[in-house]
């Protein structure tokens, strides 16, 4: 009778308890006060329509059936990105290689975890080169899941993809999105020779957020030092890291992360807004206005920086157009792919 009672009980009312001498003063929570209302996205945070136009439609159909055929995963759709119609209906996507399911757990990410994923498909390399070609783009964007639970990582199945695709179009630019390979620089060096175009590794949040946001094996430190060595190793590589705010973080900590990429020899950053995928992950603290994150574009120039910036831009967000608006110089002169051989990057020191 007692739990028949208390289940009938209104949740929201005051208890005996807030009456009693000495209680701490109540708020009132039932119909005589307002509850707290969720977090409302701000307007400017709006997605793209694929099917604005008919073009955009077509190429929107041609990369969802391509995924579909060859079964491969894309950041798009496993990390819930806000700007997949866009980048479904410019023609292209950001593949996501050696499976769907992650070893590591970071509370800001959607991408399904597990300490024992099931093996990468070996013959992934190939699906993702036909499908790249199939999508005609000449600049494609390869992220991973990390794979704590593979003696190399993965960085063998990485090199080989890119290898892949190079081979089919000597002229693809590839963006390697990867992890830190928990910092081990042989594996690093080995995804550095596949003859990608840029290394890209991200430092997601400040130093001090790093072990809330990031999963714990996953080091502030040890993102520059990959990013570091990245550029050591390869100096004619291009280099790039992103920062999502929205976080808890402060300016000046966001100041720092600048320097930090800065001496780590990045030359492109980018900033986004943080969105909470699901009500399990970490909850945005602010919505940080458009005009913010035009003034982090410039404080990152300041430093010599190359910044993309503002609520909706990610990592891999129109990659290639930020790639090609400031390196059009490189463009022009690459005529054929990157030829780096095994030996030519520098040793790790």
């Amino acid at each position: 009778l007692q739990t028949k009672a208390a289940a009938s009980l209104p949740k929201d009312g005051l208890t005996l308890a807030d009456f009693m001498p000495g209680a701490a003063p109540a708020a009132f929570t039932g119909s005589s006060a307002r509850r707290p209302q969720p977090m409302r996205k701000p307007p400017w945070l709006k997605m793209t329509n694929p099917n604005l136009t008919p073009e955009g439609a077509e190429r929107y159909k041609e990369v969802r059936a391509t995924i579909k055929e060859t079964g491969l995963a894309t950041v798009c759709q496993e990390a819930r990105c806000p700007n997949a119609g866009e980048c479904w209906s410019a023609g292209t996507a950001t593949v996501m290689i050696m499976g769907d399911t992650c070893t590591r757990g970071c509370r800001f990410c959607s991408v399904a975890t597990s300490r024992t994923p099931p093996p990468p498909d070996v013959d992934e390399p190939r699906k993702v080169a036909e499908a790249v070609t199939r999508w005609g783009v000449d600049y494609i964007v390869l992220t991973m899941v990390d794979r704590d639970d593979l003696a190399d990582q993965g960085a063998a199945h990485v090199a080989s993809t890119v290898r892949e695709l190079k081979q089919r179009q000597p002229y693809l630019k590839v963006e390697t999105l990867i992890g830190d390979f928990q910092g081990r620089k042989e594996l690093i060096r080995e995804v550095l020779e596949s003859g990608m175009d840029v290394f890209a590794h991200n430092v997601e949040t400040v130093e001090r957020l790093t072990p809330t946001v990031r999963d714990r094996r996953a080091g502030y430190a040890q993102t520059m030092e990959v990013l570091r060595y990245a550029k050591q190793a390869r100096p004619d590589v291009v280099t790039k890291s992103s920062i999502m705010l929205g976080l808890g973080e402060t300016d000046e900590e966001v100041h720092q992360t600048l320097r930090d990429l800065s001496a780590a020899g990045v030359e492109m950053v980018t900033f986004g807004q943080y969105l909470q995928p699901t009500k399990r992950h970490m909850k945005v603290t602010r919505f940080v206005p458009p005009e913010e994150f035009d003034q982090w574009r410039v404080a990152g120039e300041a430093l010599g920086l190359h910044v993309a910036s503002g609520p909706m831009v990610r990592s891999s967000y129109r990659a290639g157009d930020f790639y090609k608006s400031i390196y059009k110089d490189r463009m022009a002169k690459d005529r054929g792919p990157i030829e780096v051989r095994p030996g030519s990057v520098q040793p790790a020191l």
